[in-house]
């Protein structure tokens, strides 16, 4: 899919989400990558083959202060 040189990480690497955004939906909270996956706004992951990446999420964030 990625026609950039140095090409995208690919779908199936472990730092996907550093691919090119090719069309982004702020308003709506996400974006598809070259790579062809969908990035959620909370880091979650929709990747090509149907997988579903959970958000990541810091302990820190979890707690009130």
């Amino acid at each position: 899919m990625c026609r950039h040189s140095p090409p995208c990480p690919s779908d199936s690497a472990t730092d996907r989400q550093a691919a090119r955004v090719s069309v982004a939906r702020h308003e709506q909270g996400w974006a598809l990558l070259c790579n062809g996956v969908l990035l959620f706004e909370d880091t979650g992951q929709l990747v090509p083959d149907g997988q579903v990446v959970a958000p990541c999420r810091s302990d820190a964030a979890g707690r009130a202060a």
